[in-house]
């Protein structure tokens, strides 16, 4: 892509207004308490100060804004916190203009380094920069300085205190979490009924994981609804891609797929009820038709094979959700969701009892007891995501920033790049013939992000939310001349926009941070006609030099796509090694490390949509793999893990015999993931021929009729198609080593 494009794409991403869900509740608390502070420092001390204090309450309000699972009272406490150092380091410094740019530089340094903890880390990690940059403006003593540093701490403690003493949907980010979890597996399902192999996005899955991670004192408070139900959703997708699956589910045609058709339907009805449910805290509503659909007919098409082995899994996982997302359970008619005994031991009688019970039959999964049956309450402490408190998570971050403390790291580099364009533009907005000088480096810290597309597109969108946030702010105080009350309330009213529009886009936001400031400085006195010329006249200085910043010294994604795609590779693999290693030895199965390794197969896909995505929007060609042949690649990977996922629905049994087959197929495949993934990276084609060997050897063994064979097929075809996808030349010959 070249440099002109990609500035119209970020350009166009940055003025992009999104719809969202609105929380004006929330929205209306934050700004209550930027209100108390700003009418209480007001009222007992000076205007100055009150502009200097609102800092505090308005950037601890936005941090709790952020997408953390942390208690947001936390959040507020920890911004505070932070904030408030910052401003007292910086009063203590201002006083000597070199002693300042070193500490700025050091700062904007630690700031930057903050993102190898996390996006919301860094974000609050900015916000102490730029506190530093706005409150050192008025002079002051030490005594002073921890006076200024009170106030500003001061407004974290109210926000803190508002979200304890008004609590407004508690639990509602978790709560969303998982209703997005459960929704994402509805959708999921109602497209299975048009396209059998469509795929699916794991990214609610991981946050739905995400969320359920919570402190000890958490986990004793948190709703019957979140104890340890994710993991259904978990279990419900990799049934309902085998049960649609044309390979290894019900034929493509005929009345067995019109059956597999009804019961996706039903299967998205009744997840979108339990989405709903656990969204708002109701008890479960299920029509009656759906209900009836998820009942073995006593006439009519039939199931066969491994497709009613996935139909029965599914009627028990989805009775399962249902009890326990229910408080208490009410359908629109008179129905239950749980298929009668009899009925499911009609449907089963060839493939053994098992089928007929939930999913994953082991004592420690959630949800269920030892025997397999449905349990109302589950929430053993030794199955919550304990996340680390306050105090353990000092080392865990300063462990993750020390990883990134090396030459090719984006993170190392953004903090480089922080900290020369903090300290240049705060001495160019010095030098210059304006007020407020350290709007520019204040601009340039707020906008700038690890990564080119994020960086580029949020200068864009800052400055044309400043002209627009000035531009009526200075038209209102123009007009109206209001006084410093009257000031402060439109101040109020600004921030309680920002806070409710934010998530719609960074121009919304700009414009009402821009109209805020110039109501504050009202209060203060400044004229407003200089404050829109200032304003607008640094914030593009300080955009300019963000922009620049990272075109002298980036950090592209795109040289690092192959090393992303070798990763997703070995993961994937060892997830495929687990599964069939568990056919292989059915006794010695162990759910806990297929499952590990699946999160670790999820973890290298994000990673790798995420590079991918942002490398298509950098200004520089592709360096060793081309458009074309990384969405091949992509699709080539995506289908080997769906494959996986289709045998991991139909687990073994613990009596069947070894599988000495399986065995060497999963050893081979374990044999020849490194060198893959070296390949990969060496831009070499790749030989998967033990694989084959292997799987001749199983088919000869065995058959082709066994479903673990015909996974088996699929996913060698998966890693044929990678590696021919990864040995197009230019002229579109194939060099990879494949078995014809």
């Amino acid at each position: 892509m070249t440099w002109l494009r990609a500035l119209k794409e970020t350009a166009r991403t940055g003025l992009t207004i999104e719809r969202t869900r609105l929380e004006p509740l929330v929205a209306l608390r934050g700004a209550c308490g930027v209100a108390i502070v700003i009418g209480l420092i007001l009222w007992l001390e000076s205007p100055p100060l009150a502009v200097a204090s609102a800092f505090g309450a308005f950037a601890s309000g936005i941090a709790t804004f952020q997408r953390s699972w942390r208690p947001r009272p936390v959040l507020a406490l920890a911004a505070a916190g932070g904030l408030a150092v910052s401003t007292f380091l910086g009063y203590v410094a201002a006083a000597h203009p070199l002693a300042f740019v070193i500490l700025l530089g050091a700062w904007s340094l630690l700031a930057g380094m903050a993102w190898a903890v996390g996006p919301v880390s860094g974000l609050v990690a900015t916000q102490m920069v730029a506190v530093m940059l706005v409150t050192v403006t008025l002079p002051t003593s030490v005594l002073g300085a921890v006076h200024h540093a009170a106030l500003i701490a001061f407004g974290g403690l109210v926000q803190a205190a508002l979200i304890v003493l008004v609590p407004i949907r508690p639990w509602g980010a978790q709560r969303d979490a998982l209703a997005d979890a459960f929704a994402a597996e509805a959708d999921f399902a109602r497209r299975l009924r048009e396209d059998p192999v469509a795929p699916f996005d794991p990214q609610p899955l991981m946050d739905a994981r995400h969320a359920a991670s919570m402190t000890p004192r958490q986990a004793r408070r948190r709703p019957l609804q979140l104890r340890g139900y994710r993991a259904l959703a978990e279990r419900i997708r990799p049934v309902l891609a085998s049960l649609a699956d044309p390979v290894v589910g019900a034929p493509a045609t005929g009345p067995e797929r019109e059956r597999v058709r009804d019961l996706l339907q039903a299967a998205g009805t009744v997840l979108d009820a339990v989405a709903h449910a656990i969204r708002w805290g109701k008890p479960v509503r299920l029509p009656v038709e759906a209900m009836a659909v998820l009942e073995v007919p006593a006439s009519g098409p039939m199931l066969h094979g491994a497709a009613r082995r996935s139909a029965l899994r599914l009627m028990a996982l989805l009775a399962e959700v249902v009890e326990s997302a229910d408080e208490p359970l009410e359908t629109v008619a008179p129905a239950h969701p749980t298929p009668p005994p009899a009925a499911s031991a009609a449907e089963s009688p060839a493939e053994g009892t098992a089928a007929a019970r939930p999913a994953d039959r082991e004592a420690d999964r959630p949800g269920e007891s030892a025997g397999g049956q449905p349990v109302a309450q589950v929430a053993p402490a030794r199955h919550t995501l304990l996340r680390p408190t306050v105090p353990r998570l000092v080392p865990l971050a300063l462990r993750a920033i020390h990883r990134e403390l090396r030459w090719g790291s984006p993170v190392l580099r953004h903090a480089m790049r922080l900290a020369a364009v903090a300290c240049a533009g705060y001495l160019l907005g010095s030098l210059l013939p304006l007020g407020h000088g350290y709007w520019a480096p204040m601009a340039s810290v707020m906008v700038m992000r690890p990564d080119f597309e994020q960086t580029y597109a949020r200068g864009v969108a800052r400055f044309t939310g400043t002209l627009v946030g000035v531009a009526l702010g200075g038209a209102m105080m123009a007009l109206a001349r209001p006084g410093e009350w009257v000031s402060a309330g439109l101040a109020v009213v600004c921030v309680g926009l920002m806070y409710l529009l934010m998530r719609t886009g960074f121009t919304v936001a700009s414009a009402c941070i821009s109209a805020y400031v110039v109501f504050l400085l009202g209060i203060a006195g400044e004229g407003w006609s200089q404050t829109v010329q200032d304003r607008v006249g640094l914030t593009l200085l300080g955009g300019l030099l963000a922009m620049a910043a990272y075109a002298l010294f980036p950090a592209w994604e795109t040289p690092k796509l192959r090393d992303r795609l070798a990763d997703w590779l070995q993961a994937n693999g060892r997830y495929a090694v687990a599964v069939f290693g568990g056919h292989a030895h059915p006794l010695e199965r162990r759910p806990r490390h297929v499952r590990d390794a699946l999160l670790d197969a999820r973890a290298a896909r994000l990673a790798w949509e995420q590079s991918e995505a942002r490398a298509q929007a950098e200004p520089v060609r592709h360096r060793g793999i081309s458009r074309r042949s990384a969405g091949a690649a992509q699709t080539a990977l995506s289908t080997m893990g769906r494959v996986t996922m289709l045998l991991e629905a139909h687990p073994p049994d613990r009596s069947a015999p070894a599988s000495p087959a399986a065995e060497e197929f999963a050893a081979a495949l374990r044999g020849a993931l490194p060198d893959a993934a070296d390949a990969v990276r060496a831009r070499q084609p790749l030989d998967w021929t033990a694989v084959h060997a292997a799987l001749d050897a199983w088919r000869t063994r065995e058959g082709t009729e066994a479903l673990p064979v015909r996974c088996a097929e699929l996913l060698v075809d998966a890693l044929d198609e990678l590696a021919g996808a990864l040995s197009r030349g230019p002229g579109g010959k194939n060099r990879a080593r494949r078995r014809v």
